[in-house]
Parts: C-alpha cells; sequence; structure tokens
C-alpha cells in the first residue's frame, strides 16, 4: 500500500533515497538448497506498479497547462506512464496528474470508469518488471520490490520462469456479488489464469502468493471467490505483508485532507479530490468490525466519527457521493474476510507511530489535523494488521492456520527492503518450500 491510496506513494518512493541495497542473502543453506520447489506469485500494494495512459480526443483538459504538458516517454501510440512520473510533484502538472488518474462512479452502471478520454493498461502482466521501480530511469528514489526480488533470484527464483508478477490498475477495487465491477473482476480472472499457468509450467505444483498491502486484499478475495477444491490444488501457500485487512485510520486523513506526507513540493488539496475518487481508497476505510463503535477516529468541535460513522462523515468532508457504493459495495466486503482453506502467514511491522485519531480543532477539514498516534507500521494500524488472527487464529473448527510473524521498527514499505524483514519472509519461504533445510541463516 503506497500507502493506500495512489498519490501517496509518491512521498514513500520519493522522500526515501535508498543509497544502500539491503544485504542478499547468500549462506551455504541457501546456495546450496534445491529451491524454488513451489513457484511464487508477487501481487504488489496500491500504488506498486508501473501504469500506463493514453489521451484520446475525448480528453479535456482544465487548464492550458494540462492542454500542454504530454511526458516525454510518450510512445509512437501515444501511451505513457502514467504513474510515476517525477513532473507531477510541481505544482502545474499534479492538477493535470489528479484529473487523468480521477476515477468516476457511475450510479446507473453501478460501477467506476476512467476521466473521459483517458484510457489506461497495465504493463508487463504476469512478469517482476513493472513492480521492480516506478520509475525505471530513476531506479534509486523510485524502488519498489526491487531488494526483494533481487533476494528471491539470489536463493534460485527466475523471473518468468518460477517467479512471476501481477500487476493491476491499483485505483479499482473490487464489489461484492450482485454489483458489476468490471476492471477488478477482470485483475482476479487474469490473476487466476496465472496461478494455473505457473502451476502448469512447474509440473503441477501449486504456487505461492506473495502480496503487500491492498494486494493482501485481492488475493483474499480471489481464494474465497473459488472452489476449495481449485484453492487446495492450486495455492500452497499465501504470504501477506503489511496486509489492511481493517483498513486504516490514515485512508479517513486521505479522504478528508488529501495526503501527501507533509511534502512541500505539493498541495494535498489538489490531490484531494483524485484519491477519494479511487475506489481501492473507499475499500480501506476503518472497518467497523475491528474499530468499534466506540473509539474517536475522527474528532472535531460538533462531531465525533467512529468506523460505525463513515457514511456521516464521507457527507460532512463534502464527498456525499461517496455514500452510495460506501454502503453498497464496500460495507458488505468488510464482512467478507473468510478463512480461505490454504495456510496463510502474515508478516508485519510494529512499534512505528501510526495515526490513531485526528483532530481538527476548527473544523475545517481544508486543514491538516493533529494527529494521536498508536501501534502499527506507520500506515496501517495493529488493530487492522492482526485482524485475521482475531477472527481465524483461536477458532480450530475454522480449520485455518494463520500465523503472524512481527518485525519492530518496519514501516509499512520498508518491509519489502529491510534487512530483518527480507530474512523473516526469505525464512518463511524457505520453511514452505522444505521443511529439512537450515534456515538458520536466516534467522
Amino acid at each position: 500500500m503506497k500507502k493506500s491510496g495512489t498519490l501517496n506513494l509518491i512521498i514513500v518512493v520519493v522522500v526515501v533515497v535508498v543509497l544502500t541495497v539491503p544485504m542478499l542473502y547468500t549462506c551455504q543453506a541457501i546456495s546450496g538448497s534445491n529451491l524454488p520447489q513451489y513457484p511464487l506469485i508477487l501481487v504488489p500494494g496500491s500504488g506498486g506498479n508501473q501504469l500506463e495512459a493514453r489521451l484520446t480526443s475525448g480528453y479535456k483538459p482544465s487548464s492550458l497547462w494540462c492542454n500542454r504538458w504530454n511526458p516525454v516517454s510518450k510512445s509512437k501510440d501515444g501511451w505513457f506512464r502514467l504513474w510515476f512520473d517525477p513532473s507531477v510533484l510541481l505544482a502545474p502538472f499534479t492538477k493535470c496528474f489528479a484529473e487523468r488518474m480521477t476515477l468516476y462512479y457511475d450510479p446507473d452502471t453501478d460501477d467506476y470508469h476512467n476521466a473521459p478520454g483517458v484510457e489506461t493498461r497495465v504493463p508487463h502482466f504476469g512478469s517482476t518488471q513493472s513492480l521492480l521501480y516506478l520509475d525505471p530511469h530513476l531506479k534509486q528514489i523510485t524502488e519498489y520490490m526491487s531488494p526483494l526480488v533481487e533476494s528471491l533470484e539470489k536463493i534460485g527464483y527466475e523471473n518468468g520462469k518460477t517467479l512471476f508478477g501481477a500487476p493491476y490498475d491499483f485505483r479499482y477495487g473490487l464489489a461484492p456479488q450482485g454489483h458489476p465491477c468490471h476492471v477488478g473482476t477482470k485483475f482476479l480472472h487474469d490473476l487466476k489464469e496465472l496461478i494455473e499457468k505457473a502451476s502448469s509450467s512447474n509440473e503441477g505444483k501449486p504456487v505461492m502468493l506473495l502480496s503487500h498491502s491492498l494486494g493482501g486484499l485481492f488475493v483474499l478475495q480471489l481464494l474465497n471467490r473459488n472452489t476449495l477444491s481449485w484453492r487446495q490444488k492450486f495455492v500452497k501457500h499465501f504470504v501477506a505483508l503489511s496486509a489492511p485487512w481493517g483498513g486504516t485510520v490514515d485512508e479517513m486523513l486521505t479522504f478528508a485532507s488529501g495526503n501527501t506526507l507533509g511534502v512541500p513540493l505539493v498541495d494535498p488539496l489538489l490531490v484531494r479530490q483524485e484519491q477519494r475518487s479511487s475506489e481501492s481508497n473507499l475499500w480501506l476505510m476503518p472497518n467497523p468490525n475491528f474499530f468499534g463503535r466506540e473509539k474517536a477516529l475522527v474528532i472535531t468541535p460538533d462531531a465525533t466519527y467512529s468506523a460505525y460513522d463513515i457514511p456521516k462523515f464521507l457527507n460532512d468532508i463534502g464527498f456525499s457521493e461517496g455514500v452510495y457504493p460506501y454502503k453498497t459495495r464496500v460495507l458488505p466486503m468488510m464482512n467478507q474476510l473468510s478463512p480461505p482453506g490454504v495456510p496463510v502467514t502474515c508478516v508485519i511491522g510494529s512499534g512505528v507511530q501510526t495515526p490513531e485519531s485526528l483532530f481538527y480543532p476548527k473544523g475545517d477539514f481544508d486543514d491538516q489535523p493533529e494527529i494521536v498516534y498508536g501501534d502499527g507500521d506507520g500506515t496501517v494500524n495493529m488493530v487492522s494488521l492482526l485482524a485475521l488472527e482475531s477472527l481465524w487464529g483461536h477458532d480450530v473448527e475454522k480449520n485455518q492456520t494463520v500465523k503472524i510473524v512481527k518485525v519492530r521498527g518496519v514501516s509499512h514499505t520498508s518491509v519489502l527492503k529491510n534487512e530483518d524483514a527480507l530474512g523473516e519472509i526469505l525464512g518463511e519461504i524457505y520453511r514452505i518450500n522444505s521443511q529439512n533445510i537450515d534456515v538458520s541463516c536466516l534467522q
């Protein structure tokens, strides 16, 4: 999850300049093993893969800046990298970027669609290529899954043979049965096909699924939307990194005031409407089942909002158009966290200050709030990170194993590059592949 929300990941990839690559694990136990036994598919979080766009005659720019802004990376047929392009950090272009990224909910069709005149596509599905860097020309500052992939390659995984990537249009979410969801449903269909192909090309072995952030919610939905026999045939294990199972309080900040994590080059109000339009962002609102009715998440002089008050909150911040899709499409899915019947491991950060309550002393949501912090990974609250354990961990009748691996001091995105976190992830992959391999060098 970026962060959960498209532009928010700009902050992660631009502010955090990576000066060194985490140590790759090359101990004797790894180099002497017969890994990989099971193929592995990576599913990124929100903003965790490149996204391309093309403008058609239906595109009506809101300003002269947007009319003239044409990224230099544009191909002959008009496609260019919409996410991520560093020019969006400049105020005039931030607005252009936001209007091109904005989604629209159509109540007549009950589905989301792109802005008029904007076509989008996800490059390199099936490969890890678009997950490594969000801008391949700025590798140091837009690095995403590169350290993780390099570590996996060191222990024998090979892109396109035993290692695969499942990028997607992270602006879109999913919808419960009875509601159309063209983009999200197609991604689940493509991911299912990729799982089957990866298994078939590896002697019929089941696949390991490794997700980050929002990707975990998609994977769990995929598993629960297919039969138990299919899951047990094709999926060996599901490893979820930093998954926001119960949403985040940080998402309420995004909707209320816009969210750039304090980067001075970007006005949060310029990106707020685009962030509100994201179907997946709405999916990441705090889940009432975990945050409860009593916990005050947003406080103003005139009102207090718990996770049960999200519809009123959306209306009060001036986003009344989000109330209906939240009630009909998001809330039902918040109750759909059923055990998938395959082993699940959650690797999470802890001990990082994470927004727990937002206070607006003037009641003006255009202002940035005063923040009360609690435990989590800096983005996702601990109650959300541990949601599956609270649901499944103590009920043997569910016949569901869920393992929690905490890495203290590791943030939401640094789980993909921190040395200790990578050690835990690779150790878990080793245990899944072979219980007989010595993994003491990864501890």
